[in-house]
């Protein structure tokens, strides 16, 4: 796990220090600028480890993870995983005096309504996207995950994600999320296990990089990394396939037992601000959940390809939360998929 130590050495000293904030988050994806900007603000000393997958952030927490860290940025399925197991503290509007700017599309969400336990981060969606200089074909189709042409076999990244490779394979195979249908889950276990056979490598961290170093030709990939991937040279279209693709919403949660719970709830407060918010989407290049962040976003954050699809292309999917039953049974593909 990597560990990152953000820290402005002149406010470190005691006569100015106000306590520290531990943050669980995604690799890459919070500008260093920005937590520096907190802390000089704040005073906070600022601490962050990283995790690759939300399941790997949970599991990490169920391990003995709690109580180390004040916030944790799980995806909306997993926010509502974690609220289910109790793994999240909440608070009310008035903690916040900035959750006001909250998108009200953003406010009653499924995984948590009323925004009790989490704020919206950042939202985006997840597809593939291929090298145009090696495949000149169409790609809109999952087919070029799961039953790709000549030239993208072997040259492969499939996400180390089993949400989102579950989800995308449900999406290619018609077949609903969350099914209990024996033979609709053989089929979906079936169909993964033949398309690893085209795949070259799993990575989540690495797909921009794979895909700008040319090692993969093509990949699973999130819409922010592929935007940056090509704004770092690489040739590469983000696909909206005709059978679907994972919408999700990133959110910073307050974690149970949080050391240091009220600089967890200034730091929620701090990326609720327009100015803020904007600094994550200029650096992630995904869409943030706040009001009033256009006059701060860079123009080639606001005409990407990549966060505007084109009006062919059907409705994202959020990731399903399924019973625990059913989980069982898809948390067994994955390992057989993995092994």
């Amino acid at each position: 796990m990597k560990r990152l130590a953000f820290a402005a050495a002149l406010l470190a000293t005691p006569a100015f220090a106000e306590g520290e904030l531990k943050i669980y988050h995604w690799f890459d994806y919070i500008p260093q600028e920005l937590v520096d900007k907190f802390t000089a603000e704040t005073g906070i000393a600022v601490t962050i480890d990283t995790y690759d997958s939300n399941e790997a952030m949970l599991a990490s927490l169920k391990a003995g993870k709690m109580g180390q860290y004040d916030v944790a940025v799980p995806g909306d399925y997993m926010v509502q995983i974690m609220g289910n197991e109790g793994l999240l503290d909440t608070f009310t509007p008035s903690d916040l005096s900035n959750f006001g700017n909250i998108d009200p599309k953003w406010l009653e969400v499924p995984f948590d309504p009323g925004r009790k336990s989490s704020i919206p981060y950042q939202w985006g969606s997840t597809a593939f996207s291929v090298n145009r200089d090696v495949y000149t074909g169409d790609i809109d189709t999952l087919a070029m995950m799961f039953d790709p042409p000549t030239e993208l076999s072997g040259k492969i990244n499939a996400l180390d994600s089993q949400g989102e490779v579950l989800a995308l394979g449900s999406m290619y195979l018609g077949i609903p999320q969350c099914s209990s249908d024996r033979t609709q889950l053989k089929a979906l276990s079936d169909m993964l296990l033949n398309a690893k056979t085209h795949w070259a490598s799993f990575g989540s961290d690495t797909a921009k990089d794979v895909l700008v170093s040319g090692d993969a030709a093509a990949g699973m990939i999130y819409n922010g990394f592929s935007a940056r991937a090509r704004t770092e040279g690489a040739n590469v279209e983000y696909a909206y396939p005709k059978e679907g693709f994972v919408v999700w919403m990133d959110n910073v949660v307050l974690l149970k037992d949080a050391p240091n719970r009220d600089n967890a709830l200034k730091f929620m407060n701090f990326l609720l601000v327009p100015e803020n918010a904007a600094a994550v989407t200029n650096h992630a290049a995904y869409t943030a959940g706040v009001m009033g962040v256009e006059p701060f976003l860079d123009d080639a954050i606001k005409n990407s390809p990549e966060n505007n699809p084109p009006a062919s292309a059907p409705d994202g999917q959020f990731i399903a939360v399924c019973d625990e039953a059913t989980q069982k049974l898809y948390d067994a593909i994955w390992t057989n998929l993995k092994k």
